[in-house]
């Protein structure tokens, strides 16, 4: 059985607050900034920036969804500021639930100052913890170049099922994603666990 790697900086793993949303926003929008340091980096993004009423329109479903128990939302917190997330969603079919809502999809966002730190595979380990309650599949896309990325999942139970070719084009380059997924009712949390 894999063993959770232990977090190097002290941080508490805790539910979605509505007051989370400046930071959540604040470290999508810094995505963009960063990708043109990185073109690799392993997000997909809109071809613009998002206007400020976007994301709240955003961030309220998503609030709302946590509330009504169709996704999982794991914030991790860092002398008291939220600087990552990790959820898990319900599949859906224009908005309405669909024959596909036993599948719940991956999304994590580390805020890059608190990368490398073992904050997102705790967050994960508890989202998916939270997941086998509410979700039979558990499924992700992740960039091709980003094997890093795809050794924590692997680590934590996930296996390729799929490669999508040229899925991203950012710069004028085209970029592979590679699906992943698990089945919760196999899935265990790996030795060491998630901390509090």
């Amino acid at each position: 059985m894999p063993t959770a790697r232990q977090p190097s900086t002290p941080f508490v793993l805790r539910e979605l607050r509505w007051e989370d949303y400046p930071a959540r926003v604040r470290a999508y929008l810094d995505l963009y900034d960063e990708v043109r340091e990185n073109p690799d980096l392993g997000m997909t993004l809109e071809l613009s920036r998002p206007t400020e009423a976007a994301e709240a329109g955003w961030f309220s479903d998503l609030y709302r969804r946590v509330k009504d128990g169709q996704t999982v939302a794991v914030v991790g917190e860092i002398d008291g500021q939220a600087v990552g997330m990790v959820t898990i969603m319900q599949s859906r079919w224009a908005g309405n639930l669909s024959e596909s809502s036993h599948v719940g999809t991956l999304g994590i966002l580390v805020d890059r100052r608190y990368r490398g730190r073992g904050l997102g595979e705790a967050m994960m380990v508890r989202a998916l913890t939270l997941a086998r309650s509410k979700f039979e599949i558990v499924r992700l896309v992740v960039f091709s170049v980003n094997v890093r990325a795809q050794r924590l999942y692997e680590r934590l139970g996930f296996r390729k099922t799929g490669r999508l070719d040229r899925q991203v084009k950012r710069n004028g380059r085209y970029l592979d994603e590679e699906m992943m997924a698990l089945t919760t009712a196999d899935w265990r949390a790996p030795a060491g666990g998630a901390p509090p």
